[in-house]
Formats: structure tokens, C-alpha cells, sequence
């Protein structure tokens, strides 16, 4: 289902020409049973119109898994919708996992698929940072652990229902997350200057206007209602950096490592505002 998200671009290169390939980790809703839409529960805090449980079809979800409010989203209520993407998670569930067989023709009524989503979703998250760092050039000294480590994770998004299920994603994000950290303090230790490192701080409300962040680190850093209007945040460190309701406009994201369509979805921004070359500008951003 087209949840009306900014898409990713998906763009294939070869390693270190600063383009991402993301083949393979962008939603094809036409090719998803509507995963997402059944599988996650909603709440009105959240973002969504109606709470709803885990399993339960979404009201707006059709017989043909679409969604019948795709267009207009975010004036009917459901913004929550909108900032959410499952890396390509959905279709591999649906056609590789379960081989093509959907959740109303499951014995279980999807509930094996329900689980997999999550983690295969993590899992997808995550070979899409590893490709990311194969992009960038100043980072080279770790492509070819990214590229193994992404051919582990490939491999284990190919187990079947239950071992998937079984899966201990946090130690794999956590293995994951160390070579990231290397990858950030390679890429930001070439950029001159005083380099800022707040990671996990607590910047929400945060008046950051024109800031100096660039090679900054404000991975896992609570972001919500900042104000980071001009700001300069080039190769910044913007891992599970919470932007929800952040001010990005006139902001320059350029390089920024680890930046993904659902925290720009959740900020507000301009045709001012500077992306990395493989992520697309949110449609309700203001021109």
C-alpha cells in the first residue's frame, strides 16, 4: 500500500560512488498483503485517527490490500502512516517468506506472518545503512566489512518463518552498530574543526538555529520541536536521531550518514532544505 511516504530513491552504484543501492530495500506495496496496514498496532498518540491492535485490519485497508486513503493521509488523520516504511520488508515477507500466500489464505490467519514483519523489517534497516556506507567514499576503509556484514544479514532474511522469529535482532543490530560507529568516526574525524558529540542528549525545544553541527554526532539524540532552521548539519551522525516536528527548513543535510525517509517524513522542511542525493523530499514539506 502507497502510504503516501517520501520515497527513497532507489539507485544501484558501485561501491564508493555516493550513490546508494537500495535495490530491494524500498516498499513495493503492489507486491505486500498490506503487512503493515494488519500486522502493527496503531494508537491516536502516534499519529493515527483510530487505536487499533496488533493483527487487527486496519478499517481503511481493502480486499485487495490497498488503502482507500492513501492520497490524503495526513488531512484525514493518519500522518503516523505516512512516516513509516518498511525497507522492502513487506514484499519480502509476502512473496519469499511465504511464498505468495496471504494472510487471509494462511491456516493461521497471518499470524506467523505478522511476526516475521518486525524482524524482517530490522533486518532490512539495517542492509540499508550497510549500503549506504558502501556509497560513500571517505569511508572506504570499511566497505568490505559492510559488505560483509550485509551478506550475513541477506542470508539470514532467507531463514524461514520461525527461525525468524526466533531471530535475536537486537544482537544483530547491536554487531551492526559498532561497525556504524567506526564508519561515523572515520567519515566525521575528516571533517575540520571542533567536532560536537551529543549523542542520546536531550535536545527537544532545542534552539539550534544556524548551528555549526556539521560532522557532528547526534545519533540516538532526542530532536522533537527543535529548531534547527539554516543549520548546518553536513556529514552528521544522525542515526535514531528522533526529528519528529523538528524545523529542518533552510537546513543543510548534505552527507548526513544514516538519515532515512521516516525521520524527514516526522520533521518539517522547505525547498530550502539540503538532502542526501538518495533521499527524496517529503510531499508535505512546504515548497
Amino acid at each position: 500500500m502507497d502510504r503516501g511516504r517520501p520515497r527513497l530513491r532507489a539507485a544501484r552504484g558501485t561501491q564508493g560512488s555516493g550513490t546508494v543501492d537500495t535495490t530491494g530495500l524500498t516498499a513495493d506495496c503492489a507486491n505486500c498483503f498490506g503487512l503493515c496496514c494488519v500486522a502493527l498496532a496503531f494508537t491516536r498518540p502516534a499519529g493515527f485517527a483510530a487505536d487499533k491492535a496488533a493483527g487487527e485490519p486496519c478499517g481503511h485497508l481493502s480486499p485487495a490490500h490497498t488503502c482507500d486513503i492513501h492520497g490524503r493521509l495526513r488531512e484525514s488523520g493518519w500522518p503516523g502512516c505516512t512516516v513509516y516504511e518498511c525497507f522492502g520488508a513487506g514484499q519480502k515477507v509476502s512473496q519469499v517468506t511465504f511464498g505468495g500466500i496471504g494472510w487471509r489464505e494462511s491456516a493461521d490467519k497471518g499470524a506467523a506472518m505478522f511476526a516475521a514483519l518486525p524482524v524482517m523489517r530490522q533486518l532490512h534497516e539495517l542492509l540499508w545503512y550497510l549500503a549506504e556506507v558502501r556509497s560513500v567514499p571517505a569511508a572506504a576503509p570499511l566497505h568490505s566489512a559492510a559488505a560483509a556484514a550485509a551478506e550475513r544479514i541477506e542470508a539470514l532474511t532467507g531463514a524461514r518463518p520461525q527461525a525468524l522469529a526466533d531471530l535475536d535482532v537486537a544482537a544483530e543490530r547491536a554487531v551492526v552498530g559498532e561497525l556504524l560507529g567506526r564508519v561515523s568516526t572515520t567519515v566525521r574525524d575528516r571533517v575540520p574543526g571542533r567536532r560536537p558529540d551529543r549523542r542520546g542528549a536531550d535536545l527537544a525545544g532545542a534552539r539550534l538555529r544556524g548551528a555549526g553541527l556539521r560532522g557532528a554526532s547526534l545519533r540516538g539524540s532526542l530532536l522533537i520541536g527543535a529548531d534547527l532552521r539554516g543549520a548546518d548539519l553536513r556529514e552528521t551522525d544522525l542515526l535514531g536521531a528522533d526529528l519528529r516536528d523538528t524545523d529542518l527548513r533552510g537546513a543543510d543535510l548534505t552527507g548526513a550518514l544514516f538519515l532515512t525517509g521516516p525521520q524527514l517524513a516526522a520533521a518539517r522542511g522547505d525547498a530550502a532544505t539540503r538532502l542526501p542525493a538518495h533521499l527524496a523530499r517529503p510531499p508535505h514539506w512546504t515548497a
